[in-house]
């Protein structure tokens, strides 16, 4: 354990504070290792299978709410922000039924290395101003309470729709975590909420995923459903779908607080291949290597050719009985899964229910 008694360690918290701006990170902020106050309302959601069929939640025991036991010898932990909303139309596209929602976080490179590669540079940096000290980094890949030590370290609340709110940036942005040995003293935590009694995140879920305020039912979550779930989409959702082909962003489009969120400074999230704006179509005629070459170092490749498939089969059924859109699932029909074919099948029949009726029937 690195002790920093002789050290103006309030001090150093501001310097590393303004090293962490200058790797582009928004805010950064330190918190300690103990978040078992979450352990009762997380456990009660295990127990109730919110969480679907994502096993990793439920395993590694306590050290989730140990950041000591997950990584022994942490003292404290340094939180950080990283603003990724790219300047492109959200609420706009999502009245576009013929062209693709892709969740805003995802058009661009895949963050988890950006940001641990980040973390890493200002441990490196905080090194060279004290000496060596132990350290880990981490951004969504580990079995972290990411919010809860985000709202610890100050930088925001939990909100309803169970993001981290910043009052000056939304939620538009990535946690990420460096564990480390030193001593180094806790900002206050947000203790304060500023939703009030807006529930526009709750109410505007096409879902209807919200159990109640601060809790989701994963299992009727569309970023669950096109991300993470294999396997048929359970019909009933299929429609409220829309045109949310991978992940969803409805809950944060329509908070208030976001009307706040900078675009991102960030390159990498720049939108690759127009997937802002792309054809339901064009996307759902890519044969497996073009869509393995076009997603290479993005998120998007996480939920696989047939779920991607099956995720946009559902959206262009959503859509318009375009003869284009019709001519499409019949040609993928012929050379598909099961799974796939299940799903344009029900698409296929949605359409037909919106074609005019011939004259005289």
């Amino acid at each position: 354990m690195k002790r920093l008694a002789a050290l103006d360690t309030e001090h150093l918290k501001v310097r590393l504070r303004q090293q962490a701006e200058q790797l582009g990170f928004a805010d950064a902020g330190v918190t300690g290792t103990d978040v078992s106050a979450e352990k009762p309302r997380f456990q009660s959601w295990l127990d109730r299978g919110l969480h679907g069929t994502i096993a990793f939640l439920s395993e590694h025991g306590d050290k989730r709410f140990h950041a000591d036991q997950l990584v022994p010898g942490t003292r404290s932990v340094i939180s950080v922000r990283l603003d990724y909303l790219p300047d492109v139309r959200t609420t706009e596209l999502l009245d576009h039924p013929e062209k693709a929602y892709i969740a805003r976080y995802a058009l661009g490179r895949d963050y988890h290395k950006l940001m641990r590669k980040r973390l890493v540079q200002l441990a490196r940096w905080l090194e060279g101003e004290i000496g060596p000290f132990g350290y880990r980094a981490f951004a969504d890949s580990a079995p972290v309470l990411e919010r809860a030590m985000a709202r610890n370290a100050g930088l925001g609340w939990v909100g309803k729709h169970t993001l981290v709110l910043n009052q000056h940036a939304g939620s538009w942005f990535f946690l990420g975590e460096l564990f480390t040995d030193l001593e180094l003293p806790p900002d206050p935590p947000q203790e304060t909420q500023h939703c009030g009694s807006c529930t526009r995140c709750l109410d505007v879920c096409p879902t209807n995923a919200f159990t109640r305020a601060w809790e989701l039912d994963a299992r009727r979550c569309i970023s669950y459903l096109t991300i993470e779930h294999d396997g048929p989409i359970p019909e009933d959702l299929r429609q409220p779908m829309g045109n949310r082909v991978f992940g969803c962003d409805d809950c944060q489009i329509f908070c208030p607080w976001t009307k706040f969120t900078p675009h991102t400074r960030e390159a990498d999230f720049t939108p690759r291949h127009q997937l802002d704006e792309a054809d339901l179509i064009d996307l759902f005629l890519w044969d497996e290597a073009t869509f393995l070459q076009r997603t290479e170092g993005m998120a998007i490749r996480r939920t696989g050719y047939e779920n991607w498939l099956r995720n946009l089969a559902v959206a262009l059924g959503n859509g318009s009985a375009r003869p284009e859109a019709v001519a499409a699932l019949h040609q993928r029909r012929i050379d598909c899964s099961e799974m796939v074919k299940e799903h344009i099948n029900w698409a296929l029949k949605q359409l037909d229910k919106k074609q005019p009726m011939a004259a005289g029937k």
